[in-house]
């Protein structure tokens, strides 16, 4: 019988222990959502706008940095807010993780993971082979056209863009494009959309690159190589290095593909993953020694 991650984790550590990440990221998404809508379906304007650009209470912009990288790259001179709203959230991103954008706002994400759930539950094996890179050329390629045809034409097929604007305002055809992720991920390759394809997930991971918040392996000697927390990760070849010290890599995720979704700390029955801060070298060496002590 196939193992099911985290089973081992609610018998060792309790149910909320192995879920707390998972439900907060679920309450995340649907606060965020719940702001956007609160003002077309109640009359209750404490945000307007979209992903895209927004206001919060009248004071407060926000822009997506990536729409703000397709304008610029269009030769638009964005005006003095969205600049501002722009750099609002690269800040953020830049401190807690570029993607946790993905894991904990993206309204994709509960897309995507149901089609991992239903692709894991009905054993589909294989898959197109397809590089993690191609999202990075993808990324470059949604720029060029910007720069090409004078206009973010990319927005006008995003899938994010196309389901945020659909849930606030109402579907047309969009609901075929957000099928089509659907689909991708549970027959062509797991996590196809998010892992491999989408352009906006390679820019929030090359901001990601220099986040202070990270996944740790703090524990890592005490791995007893369940896979529960390859199975459940996104992008799970961002944990082989701090697991396994590989080429004496200390235990923290430095990839900025980590979406700091936190489902490796939920399911691991040995409790080896934790939140912390990107930390200094010192602190790595100590712990690749210690591991060196115990893993062959």
């Amino acid at each position: 019988m196939e193992r099911i991650p985290g089973r081992e984790a609610v018998r060792v550590r309790g149910w909320w222990p192995a879920h707390k990440w998972l439900v907060l990221r679920r309450a995340s998404q649907l606060a965020v959502l719940g702001l956007f809508l609160a003002g077309p379906w109640f009359g209750l304007w404490i945000v307007k706008g979209n992903l895209s650009s927004s206001l919060t209470l009248g004071v407060l912009p926000l822009t997506d940095p990536f729409v703000l990288a397709q304008t610029l790259a269009a030769g638009h001179v964005p005006e003095l807010a969205a600049l501002v709203g722009a750099g609002i959230v690269l800040a953020f991103y830049a401190l807690v993780g570029g993607r946790v954008y993905c894991a904990w706002v993206c309204p994709v994400n509960p897309v995507t993971d149901a089609a991992r759930w239903l692709h894991d539950r009905l054993g589909i094996r294989g898959g197109a082979g397809v590089s993690p890179r191609l999202r990075y050329w993808l990324l470059g390629t949604v720029l060029a056209v910007a720069a090409a045809t004078g206009m973010a034409a990319w927005e006008l097929v995003n899938p994010v863009s196309i389901l945020h604007r659909g849930l606030i305002f109402g579907f047309g055809a969009g609901w075929a494009v957000i099928a089509a992720v659907f689909l991708a991920d549970l027959l062509l390759a797991r996590r196809a959309w998010c892992g491999h394809l989408c352009p906006m997930g390679a820019f929030y991971g090359l901001l990601g690159r220099v986040a202070q918040v990270r996944v740790r392996a703090e524990q890592r000697a005490r791995c007893d190589e369940c896979m529960d927390c390859y199975r459940v990760c996104p992008e799970p070849q961002v944990l082989r290095a701090p697991l396994r010290g590989t080429g004496g890599a200390g235990p923290v995720v430095l990839s900025g593909d980590c979406t700091n979704c936190g489902r490796c700390i939920d399911v691991c029955p040995q409790d080896v993953f934790r939140f912390g801060l990107r930390g200094g070298g010192r602190e790595d060496s100590v712990e690749i020694s210690r591991s060196a002590e115990v893993q062959p």
